[in-house]
């Protein structure tokens, strides 16, 4: 089976949707996949919970699909995002000196993306 994890590290919403969307179309096509958020993009969650951003609808199509996999503890901290990434209830990821390791995944078979 195929397995995609996308790490997004930009905090730019407009390129946060294509992550989002991209996401959900592979596992709409039966690739497992799933979001990984570092650097700038986990100052993003605010937004993703807000039900009036245009990011909220498909944030939550991949919550509830289980796509998102969690964000870095190193830079949720250092962002001040840390509240709102532990209020999404998004896992901590700091298996690589505080931050989420890429080869722990592709260690796994996932072929890692980054956005």
């Amino acid at each position: 089976m195929q397995k995609t994890v996308l790490f997004a590290f930009r905090d730019d919403p407009m390129c946060f949707i294509h992550v989002l969307l991209n996401a959900l179309d592979l596992s709409d096509k039966g690739i497992e996949s799933g979001v990984v958020l570092e650097g700038g993009a986990t100052t993003l969650v605010a937004k993703l919970m807000d039900p009036g951003s245009p990011l909220h609808p498909l944030y939550e199509k991949c919550r509830t699909r289980g796509l998102m996999f969690g964000a870095c503890l190193a830079c949720s901290t250092k962002l001040g995002a840390l509240d709102a990434v532990k209020a999404a209830g998004l896992p901590l990821l700091n298996d690589m000196n505080g931050h989420p390791g890429i080869a722990a995944y592709q260690l796994k078979g996932w072929q890692v993306l980054i956005f």
